[in-house]
């Protein structure tokens, strides 16, 4: 094993701000249910240093605009923060059922949504839920902040548009009347599982059409992915069986998962194909 990294805890965002900008390759850690199976070196280089974030409650929190608009949720809020709020669990429920899932109490009890976005694993559950909603990423450093849609952040395998000066400090969800989201994960087991497949479904049922379709997708690819061509097929249907063929059919030739310890790319995309006729079929009542 290799010898642990120097960790130091900056006491708000300006010290945060000022070791991440000194180029001494700083990894952030939060709640380190990822970073800390990763230190040992076996899956990846271990970082030079640590910077423990976990006292930074500026990054804590979730709230609703005073408009009704908009749910912000500060990175360090924890999968158990999330699954109990309120304001979640009326305005976002696919949020905190995808919460649920994610490992047991003790990782839910310490694990956070800021960690789930930078850690960038494909298999990440939250992060198709944040594709479908149409969810912002807020960042922050010494050179100020800035937004960055969800569909847009994950660069690569692992990889995301954080610069290495940049902590992630939230993420804001738009609100949307009229508008349904939905999860499903499948594992090899009901919990304590890493995904096979996760998917979030968003539409907005308009006289019995589908509308503003949002098909968005986990460990099918190297990133979470959106599956645009689907969406594409459904947008402006009709809310029937033959759309939700079609649908189906379409999304099992768009994606491209690949065999792992975990499953095999024909499942991945038989599950597929399977959850989304059912999503769509459970909204049209056939």
């Amino acid at each position: 094993m290799p010898i642990e990294p120097p960790v130091s805890t900056p006491r708000d965002l300006s010290e945060a701000y000022a070791l991440l900008s000194d180029g001494a390759g700083w990894r952030p850690i939060a709640g380190g249910t990822d970073l800390m199976v990763q230190i040992t070196g076996e899956l990846s280089e271990p970082p030079e240093h640590v910077l423990d974030i976990w006292r930074l409650d500026q990054l804590r929190g979730i709230s609703v605009g005073h408009d009704g608009a908009t749910l912000t949720i500060g990175a360090l809020t924890t999968y158990t923060e999330i699954r109990r709020s309120s304001a979640v669990r009326e305005h976002l429920p696919a949020l905190a059922e995808a919460a649920a899932t994610i490992g047991a109490a003790q990782i839910q009890n310490r694990g956070t949504i800021g960690g789930n976005i930078v850690n960038a694993s494909p298999a990440g559950d939250t992060l198709p839920v944040l594709l479908a909603a149409d969810a912002a990423i807020v960042l922050g450093s010494a050179r100020g902040e800035r937004t960055i849609a969800a569909a847009g952040f994950w660069t690569g395998y692992r990889e995301t548009a954080r610069s290495a000066d940049e902590l992630v400090l939230g993420v804001e969800f738009p609100l949307q009347s009229g508008r349904t989201l939905r999860f499903r994960k499948v594992g090899t087991r009901r919990a304590q599982a890493i995904s096979k497949v996760v998917m979030a479904l968003a539409y907005r049922a308009d006289g019995g059409v589908w509308r503003d379709v949002r098909v968005a997708l986990g460990s099918v690819a190297a990133t979470p992915v959106r599956a645009r061509e689907t969406e594409g097929v459904l947008e402006g249907a009709a809310a029937r069986k033959s759309s939700a063929d079609h649908a189906a059919a379409t999304i099992v030739r768009e994606i491209t998962p690949i065999d792992d310890v975990r499953s095999t790319a024909a499942y991945r995309r038989a599950v597929t194909g399977r959850i989304l006729h059912r999503m769509l079929r459970e909204e049209g009542g056939w």
